[in-house]
């Protein structure tokens, strides 16, 4: 015997909403088989949940494209911070700098490794460590560092910071998109149920398969299981 299934997904909840709609706008209301109230609850509801989809969709196509351009920001930024520091650990290997300028940028002044900049969080504390740290040693007279300049460093910092703070909001409101749609689809289940529900009620009295033909029509889906052989049409 087959068994009736919600939908799962935001199209499929869209798309038996609709059906049921355009049942009602093809049928006078004494031959519907739904009430009026749900006609009326689905007029009223369909359109902002459609456009609560919408928004999130669009929210979430802004944060994917973005993203991409953070990547590639952040890469540059991370490139530029490494080989300014690389190139301070050489001066100080030729002698025009003493290792005690890398407690400047919070490191070791023994240690010529490079700190861990593989995360977006780990390149926003080492970028401010190392150009607050440049700055703070350029003000006590020492030695400019070239290619790269702290200069370079931190414009390519400053525009991976900016790309990433815009990012960060664009997940929030993601975010909030994401949770609007979901207390939509709350009241998208009950509603279907609703007039699912109604929909078989009206057609109880016919035989199981013609009560299932005339509820399909409706929007209403039934499934069969793998052991059942569906019927051909």
């Amino acid at each position: 015997m087959p068994y009736r299934r919600l939908p799962n997904t935001d199209q499929a909840r869209l798309r038996a909403l609709k059906t049921a709609q355009s049942k009602g706008a093809q049928l006078p209301p004494m031959e519907l088989a739904f009430s009026q109230k749900s006609l009326f609850d689905i007029k009223a509801f369909v359109p902002q949940y459609e456009q609560a989809i919408q928004q999130y969709q669009f929210s979430r196509d802004r944060q994917a494209k973005f993203g991409k351009s953070l990547s590639e920001h952040f890469k540059l930024s991370r490139m530029y911070l490494s080989h300014f520091l690389q190139v301070v650990n050489m001066a100080i290997t030729r002698g025009e700098l003493k290792p005690d300028v890398r407690s400047f940028y919070g490191l070791d002044r023994e240690t010529k490794a490079i700190p861990d900049i593989n995360t977006e969080q780990q390149l926003l504390e080492w970028g401010k460590k190392v150009i607050q740290g440049e700055d703070k040693r350029m003000s006590q007279g020492g030695s400019r560092v070239f290619n790269p300049t702290i200069a370079m460093v931190k414009m390519r910092f400053e525009k991976f910071q900016e790309n990433y703070d815009f990012h960060k909001d664009l997940l929030k409101t993601s975010q909030k998109m994401h949770e609007k749609v979901t207390q939509e689809r709350e009241t998208a289940d009950q509603l279907i149920v609703k007039i699912w529900n109604e929909v078989e009620a009206t057609f109880n009295n016919l035989e199981p398969d013609h009560k299932r033909k005339k509820a399909s029509e409706y929007g209403v889906v039934y499934i069969y299981r793998p052991s059942e052989k569906e019927p051909p049409e």
